[in-house]
């Protein structure tokens, strides 16, 4: 065979350098995403920093934790950011994303005036995995898991029966009841299950 000859390729090889070509590259495509655009969310302090984020109204996590691999990309349009705290008002921004583009929010809480703190109260420790899951107590974000594990950490609720909820994507909602006495202290375990596991 000349230098100038050349074999032809067996149809299953080009196939195969096809697939291998769109592995390798596809990552990169992805990283290179036109179409989406990408949020990304600020806090000053730690209040904002940990405070839950809602988009279009679905549990993403919490602010610190939106970046990288878990950052928020979404599709062009209207969407609606809301950030939320014990003890806080719930922060809301609508915003619309472009094809491609980056958005900054600054998240900003302010305390919610109307907060009474129970003079008695019971405390939950929470010995959760994963610890990003969201914590609701009687349907009220409270935090993320996190915050109520650990040395001088607890969940500090009034005595009497409170329904904790806990939330997380791409694991099933978890619930119970709890029927706490005044000054009574609990420790909540449990593992999140999987959806579709």
């Amino acid at each position: 065979m000349t230098r100038t000859e050349r074999r032809a390729i067996p149809a299953h090889t080009t196939g195969l350098l096809v697939l291998l070509v769109l592995l390798w590259c596809g990552p990169a495509r992805a990283a290179d995403n036109q179409v989406l655009g990408e949020v990304q969310l600020e806090g000053a302090s730690k209040v904002e920093q940990t405070s839950g984020v809602w988009v279009d109204g679905q549990y993403l996590g919490f602010v610190k934790e939106l970046k990288g691999s878990k950052k928020i990309l979404l599709l062009p349009g209207e969407h609606t950011i809301v950030a939320r705290q014990g003890g806080y008002l719930d922060f809301t921004q609508k915003i619309t994303v472009g094809p491609g583009q980056k958005q900054l929010v600054r998240v900003v809480m302010a305390k919610d005036p109307h907060l009474r703190t129970p003079a008695v109260t019971a405390e939950i420790k929470m010995d959760v995995k994963p610890d990003r899951a969201a914590v609701f107590v009687d349907g009220l974000y409270i935090g993320h898991v996190a915050e109520f594990d650990g040395v001088g950490k607890a969940l500090l609720v009034a005595p009497g029966k409170r329904k904790i909820s806990l939330s997380l994507p791409g694991y099933e909602r978890f619930e119970t009841t709890l029927d706490l006495a005044p000054n009574q202290k609990f420790k909540l375990k449990t593992e999140l299950v999987k959806s579709g596991s």
